[in-house]
């Protein structure tokens, strides 16, 4: 009991920034909690924490023990709450990462879901088209779409999307529209440029087999939303996502061509840090997901439509 209590105390310590804050949460004395963190380090062999009157410094040491004990105090808590209360109970921070659109449509609204069944539930949700660390920037969950680069993460597969190109009508009326993909070569293409999900060309099959076109883009940007709106105003054909562009296609603003060289569906998935045990909060946020993401009526409706979790079996 003690040595847990030496850790709780290093965590607070670390959150707060101050022996005193923690000393006066608890009731006790700072030299209560300095004794705490000089056993803590004696036990370890190591410094974890440079202290003098004006400041609190982590070592590098204590940085990385830091990241353990904050999972294991979180994993201890929701153990904890999974056999209270007669039933589970998600507790802790949970950290999200997502590309910036789709995660800005279809990630950010059922973060709010999930929050509405689990208030106990901290979330940190990142937007981002770069590729996280997950282990390094302390990750708990990354949505990735497309395939996958060979690594030690678990790799959970929540969905599928597909790429559509697509053109205005009035793009169309005035240059025609492609009857193969190698037309594209003839035609004002918008791209995502440097983008590495782009960066390999644009992918069709034709009579079975793969086509990877290297597209020389009339313009680019590395904003899908752009893009989406400027073929939407006619200046060129867009290589899109599926989700991005269907209630366009639905009404009509925009038309998919080539649907019949269209490339395999791309799967979505959800990367995870190689744990052993997963934290109750981040386990019942990616059965969302993938209850959702599996959901056909869900895509159907352009994400108005959730699922809602089924419910406990008494």
């Amino acid at each position: 009991m003690d040595r847990f209590k030496e850790i709780e105390s290093f965590v607070s310590v670390a959150a707060h920034g101050s022996l005193s804050a923690v000393a006066r949460q608890e009731g006790v004395q700072p030299a209560v909690i300095g004794r705490r963190i000089d056993s803590l380090e004696e036990r370890l062999g190591v410094k974890l924490m440079l202290r003098t009157t004006r400041k609190l410094t982590l070592t590098h040491e204590g940085s990385a023990y830091l990241e353990d004990c904050q999972r294991i105090l979180n994993e201890m808590a929701s153990a904890d709450a999974a056999v209270t209360l007669g039933g589970a109970r998600a507790t802790g921070l949970l950290r999200v990462s997502a590309p910036a659109g789709f995660g800005r449509r279809h990630v950010a609204p059922l973060v709010k879901r999930f929050m509405a069944a689990n208030p106990d539930v901290k979330i940190s949700l990142d937007l981002t088209d770069r590729m996280v660390d997950l282990v390094n920037e302390n990750v708990d969950c990354a949505v990735r779409i497309g395939s996958l680069p060979d690594s030690s993460m678990i790799s959970i597969k929540l969905g599928e999307t597909r790429r559509v190109v697509v053109a205005s009508p009035d793009y169309l009326g005035r240059f025609g529209k492609p009857g193969h993909p190698y037309d594209l070569l003839q035609h004002r293409c918008l791209g995502l440029g440097p983008n590495r999900s782009q960066a390999r060309g644009w992918s069709f099959m034709a009579h079975g087999e793969p086509i990877t076109l290297r597209i020389t883009h009339l313009v680019e940007c590395n904003d899908g939303a752009v893009l989406r709106d400027w073929a939407l105003s006619g200046l060129g054909v867009a290589w899109r996502s599926y989700w991005e562009v269907r209630e366009d296609l639905n009404n009509g603003a925009l038309v998919e061509v080539l649907k019949e060289f269209a490339a395999p569906a791309m799967g979505i998935f959800a990367l995870l840090p190689q744990r052993r045990h997963l934290p109750l909060r981040v386990r019942l946020f990616v059965d969302q997901l993938k209850l959702t993401y599996a959901d056909l009526a869900y895509w159907e409706s352009g994400g108005k439509y959730i699922p809602e979790p089924p419910l406990p079996e008494a």
